[in-house]
């Protein structure tokens, strides 16, 4: 099998106290994001792990889980495990765009706009946005892409009045949030986002490239600047097998 990780590869130390699932795990997690394995080749299986290493199959069972779930192997019934690209985290405590985000983890940002209008809005947005009855917001729509790979389909609703000229800006190359705060001098600051997991439907599952049904991570904010004025509310649909949230929270005193 070429360019898998051999079995021998991976050595255990028998006098560590870090259990052995958890050393297969690291060795095999480091071959892959090193570069060693790319994703969608053949990985070595169960049986062939625990034959060379001389230990049980459950052993190297619970370091497959540990990479499962970390989104770098799939792991299909009576089939070799396959090399995966692994999980993206949305940091939720700090306020970054998508481009930031994936420029920050060393991979190529990419979007391909799927609707860019000028329109009345229904009310939810209207009430999200503090709008009143008439006034018109620009949706923009984007297949977000991590090296080349979907990712995410993001949806933005931006008041039209305070960004004018906003349909004439190429946000298939650019940054939505670097272009509000360098072209349109706005100050970002907070956002108030709800996460949920949901079902993909038929349109989602075929931009994303997975099946009907498959978990999305969805996430909706709204936006503010730096003088409490509202600047977006958006909805984020990302691949659940891509992408984790991180969450910090901190206990108040009492």
């Amino acid at each position: 099998m070429p360019n898998a990780i051999s079995p021998a590869q991976i050595s255990l130390d028998r006098h560590s106290f870090v259990p052995f699932y958890r050393q297969i795990a690291d060795q095999m997690k480091e071959a892959i994001q090193s570069g060693a394995v790319s994703p969608g080749q053949p990985f070595w299986s169960e049986g062939e792990l625990a034959a060379e290493l001389a230990i049980s199959k459950m052993t190297v069972r619970q370091a497959f889980q540990i990479l499962r779930a970390e989104g770098l192997i799939n792991v299909a019934k009576g089939k070799r495990p396959l090399v995966a690209a692994g999980r993206l985290q949305k940091n939720t405590q700090e306020l970054r765009g998508f481009t930031e985000e994936m420029t920050r983890r060393g991979l190529k940002p990419s979007s391909k706009i799927l609707l860019f209008q000028c329109t009345v809005p229904g009310s939810a947005v209207l009430e999200a946005l503090k709008l009143q009855e008439g006034d018109q917001v620009f949706i923009v729509r984007r297949l977000r892409l991590a090296d080349r790979q979907p990712v995410g389909v993001e949806t933005s609703h931006l008041p039209a009045r305070r960004f004018p000229g906003l349909d004439h800006q190429d946000l298939e190359r650019r940054s939505l949030y670097a272009l509000l705060e360098t072209h349109f001098g706005l100050k970002l600051c907070w956002s108030e986002e709800e996460i949920e997991a949901v079902p993909a439907q038929k349109e989602e599952a075929d931009l994303l490239q997975v099946k009907r049904g498959s978990a999305l991570l969805s996430l909706k904010r709204v936006v503010y600047d730096v003088e409490g004025g509202l600047v977006e509310y958006g909805r984020s649909l990302y691949r659940g097998d891509r992408y984790t949230a991180t969450v910090i929270s901190r206990r108040k005193a009492l």
